[in-house]
C-alpha cells in the first residue's frame, strides 16, 4: 500500500501538477475566450447593422440576431478546435502528424467536400445578401416554413404540419421571403351576376376599414383591406380582388379574420355568395329534362 502511494506520488501526482493544471487552465481559458468575444461579436453586429428606410425594427432585430447566432457558431467550432489540439498536446499525444494525418484524408475525400465547400460559399452570400432571417416564413424549392436556424451550410425550416426540413445551401435554387419588411392580404371573393355592385364595393371598404380599426388587429394592419377591381366573370360569380398590407407573418390572420367579417356583413346586406349549382327539369312523362 505505501507503495502504491508512493509511486502515485512520484510519477501521477506530478503529471496532474503540471499537465492536469494546463489541461485545465485551456479549458477555463476556451470557456472565458468564448464568453468575451460572443459578447464582442453581439455588440459589433448591433452597431454595425444599419436599417435602411425599407426595414423595420423587427426586420433589423431579425437580421442581427441572425448573424449573431451564425458568428457564435462558427466561433464555438474554431474555439473548441483549437482547445482540443492543445489538450491532446498535454497528454501526450503528437498533433503535427494528427494535422498532416487530416490533410491526407481531407485530400482522400475533397472530391466529396466539394459538396460541403458550395454548401458554406452559398450560404454566406445568402446571409450577405439578406435574404431571409430566423423568424421568416419562406418557401425553398416548394417548401415552405417557418426558418428556425440558419447555419453556414443548411436552413432549417418547420412546415405548419411542424414537419422539420433540413436543405442544404447548395441546393437552393429559388427562395420566396413571405414576410420580408411587410406582407399582404390577397383575397378574391364571387358575388352574384344580380348584386349591386357599388353595393358590394361599399361593403367590402366598409368592413374593411372596420377591421383595420379593431384594437385586435389594428397593430397588424399597415393599410385596410379594400376593394381592387374586377378580377373575373366566372360561371356563376364576379370575382372581386381585395388587397391590404399587413405586418410579416399577421397577413393570413387578418385574412381569415377578412372572410369571416366579409360573410357576416354579406348576409346581413343581402348580398349571395354564390356556388356552384345544378338544376334538372323534369318534363310531364317524368323522364329528366336538360341539366344545367
Amino acid at each position: 500500500m505505501a507503495d502504491t502511494i508512493k509511486k502515485w506520488t512520484e510519477s501521477i501526482l506530478p503529471w496532474l501538477l503540471d499537465h492536469g493544471l494546463k489541461i485545465v487552465f485551456i479549458a477555463v481559458a476556451a470557456w472565458l475566450l468564448n464568453k468575451i468575444l460572443s459578447r464582442i461579436i453581439i455588440r459589433t453586429v448591433r452597431v454595425a447593422i444599419v436599417a435602411n428606410e425599407n426595414m423595420s425594427k423587427e426586420g433589423e432585430k431579425k437580421r442581427e440576431d441572425t448573424l449573431i447566432r451564425i458568428f457564435n457558431g462558427a466561433l464555438r467550432i474554431v474555439i473548441l478546435i483549437l482547445a482540443i489540439l492543445m489538450i491532446l498536446q498535454e497528454l501526450g499525444l503528437k498533433i503535427g502528424p494528427l494535422i498532416a494525418g487530416a490533410g491526407i484524408v481531407g485530400l482522400a475525400v475533397g472530391f466529396g467536400g466539394q459538396y460541403l465547400i458550395r454548401d458554406i460559399i452559398s450560404g454566406l452570400f445568402l446571409i450577405l445578401e439578406n435574404q431571409y432571417r430566423i423568424g421568416d416564413s419562406i418557401d425553398i424549392n416548394g417548401v415552405s416554413g417557418l426558418v428556425e436556424d440558419i447555419s453556414l451550410r443548411k436552413t432549417t425550416l418547420r412546415d405548419i404540419n411542424g414537419t422539420v426540413h433540413h436543405i442544404p445551401h447548395g441546393e437552393i435554387k429559388l427562395v420566396s421571403n413571405l414576410s420580408k419588411n411587410y406582407a399582404r392580404v390577397n383575397l378574391d371573393i364571387g358575388i352574384s351576376y344580380n348584386t349591386d355592385l357599388d353595393h358590394a364595393i361599399s361593403v367590402i371598404n366598409r368592413t374593411g376599414k372596420e377591421l383595420a380599426e379593431d384594437p385586435a388587429f389594428s397593430d397588424s394592419i399597415i393599410s385596410p383591406p379594400q376593394f381592387l377591381r374586377v378580377n373575373d366573370f366566372a360561371d356563376s360569380a364576379v370575382i372581386l380582388k381585395i388587397l391590404g398590407d399587413t405586418k410579416p407573418l399577421k397577413q393570413w390572420e387578418v385574412t381569415g379574420e377578412m372572410r369571416k367579417r366579409l360573410k357576416i356583413a354579406f348576409d346581413r346586406e343581402g348580398i349571395e355568395i354564390p356556388f356552384p349549382q345544378r338544376v334538372i327539369h323534369e318534363n310531364k312523362t317524368g323522364i329528366n329534362g336538360n341539366r344545367t
